[in-house]
């Protein structure tokens, strides 16, 4: 799909944009535009191939266009817009030159993460440059400590949630006077938030002027986006030529599967599962469970796979087969933990995305997220592991339990994957 540019009837195409060849390698498409250094950083880390989106977002871009940029989660549209910013940044310059503003605490550590990484000091024979710098200002961090960063010598990049940000600007911190790029990520949920709203308009049009600065909208999901272009222009929250680029969406969800929520403390959640299960009863489930971080296994803890699979074991009296599958296991175990449950009646299955992978067992009737998987192509593939038996009347669920703060997630994978998800009260 090609990208799309607006401008004020919507729909004329930009034949530059729309010429640009397709290249094999990210170095191919960064090189003149981006940093050696950062390049070869890049090139590190395993960012080698560039994704569709990338193909299509970067000379947009790299042109200095203002970008609604919408792509599934996992499409690359972080890398897309952070090596943009790479491009442009003059580390010998004073001031916060790029601004990345996301909804949540988790979505910001994890871009500061990436962006840290590409901003590595560089190699010896570049030590004659000054070094970029990436402070990350989000919800629940110390703020004092930040106050004085920002006043000795402000960051070359900030990563910020909309709350601390506006802090900051509103005791006049630090200033914007030196921006040249503006993401805001996760922007449809950004808009539909009454809590968020008001200070992301001021952040677009008060603090900062769409004139003199590149402003980049990225989002898996943007409803109604001719709508919202046109408020983009009619609002100065970019400029008149914004291009809309938007890559391959994942197909919508299935209309048999039925998919419900459950919010529930930490401490809660083994028993919320016990309470679904013993009112649904099914003959045939699979429970997801996330991956153990490298800090516990460090730790020496258990897997927490292996913590709800010995609770279940002594709780749930309804399944005659409960099967725990887990990465490490060795071919041998897998095969006989398989074996039992294709040979007996009834089962529930325990199991992490990676274990899972390559089983194959249509008569599953319920999934559980027992832990909301990373994004919403792994909750396409954990929903499509029921509903596959051909010709069946049977009713198929997505159950996900879930803490306060997930249902942002939860509602991105909605937006994303077309499904409406119905809040269970027990």
């Amino acid at each position: 799909m090609k990208a799309r540019v607006a401008s004020s009837s919507m729909d004329t195409t930009d034949a530059h944009i729309e010429e640009n060849s397709s290249f094999s390698t990210l170095r191919e498409l960064c090189e003149g535009h981006v940093p050696e250094h950062v390049i070869n950083r890049m090139e590190e880390i395993g960012y080698v191939a560039p994704t569709e989106v990338q193909q299509q977002a970067l000379p947009v871009l790299f042109a200095g266009r203002d970008c609604i940029l919408q792509a599934q989660t996992g499409s690359g549209k972080t890398l897309a817009y952070l090596l943009q910013i790479f491009s442009v940044i003059d580390t010998q310059r004073f001031g916060v030159q790029a601004l990345i503003v996301l909804p949540t605490r988790e979505l910001g550590m994890q871009v500061t993460e990436v962006t840290r990484k590409l901003a590595a000091k560089p190699s010896q024979a570049e030590r004659q440059q000054k070094p970029c710098t990436v402070m990350a200002l989000l919800d629940g961090g110390r703020l004092t400590r930040h106050k004085r960063w920002l006043k000795a010598e402000p960051p070359t990049i900030v990563i910020a949630t909309l709350q601390s940000l506006c802090q900051m600007l509103e005791k006049q911190i630090f200033g914007l006077g030196a921006m040249q790029v503006l993401v805001i990520d996760e922007v449809d949920f950004m808009f539909n938030s009454s809590k968020q709203v008001d200070a992301l308009r001021r952040l677009l049009t008060s603090y900062s002027s769409s004139s003199s600065r590149q402003t980049i909208f990225a989002s898996a999901s943007v409803p109604q986006h001719k709508r919202f272009l046109h408020d983009c222009i009619q609002h100065k929250w970019t400029k008149g030529d914004v291009v809309h680029v938007h890559g391959n969406p994942v197909q919508p969800m299935p209309s048999c599967l039925h998919h419900r929520f459950v919010v529930c403390g930490k401490r809660e959640r083994h028993s919320t599962l016990l309470l679904l299960l013993q009112s649904d009863a099914p003959q045939f489930a699979i429970v997801f469970v996330g991956e153990q971080s490298e800090k516990s296994k460090k730790a020496g803890n258990a897997p927490p796979t292996t913590i709800l699979f010995d609770f279940l074991k002594t709780s749930f009296l309804g399944c005659s087969t409960i099967i725990l599958l887990e990465e490490d296991m060795n071919f041998n175990q897998r095969a006989a933990s398989l074996i039992d449950v294709r040979e007996g009646g009834d089962f529930l299955l325990v199991a992490t995305d990676i274990a899972a992978r390559g089983v194959d067992l249509p008569e599953t009737t319920h999934i559980y997220n027992f832990d909301l998987p990373r994004d919403a192509v792994n909750y396409l593939h954990r929903a499509g592991r029921t509903g596959r038996k051909p010709f069946s009347d049977d009713k198929y669920f997505v159950t996900n339990i879930i803490a306060p703060a997930e249902r942002f997630v939860l509602q991105r994978f909605e937006n994303e994957l077309k499904f409406f998800c119905e809040e269970l009260f027990l």
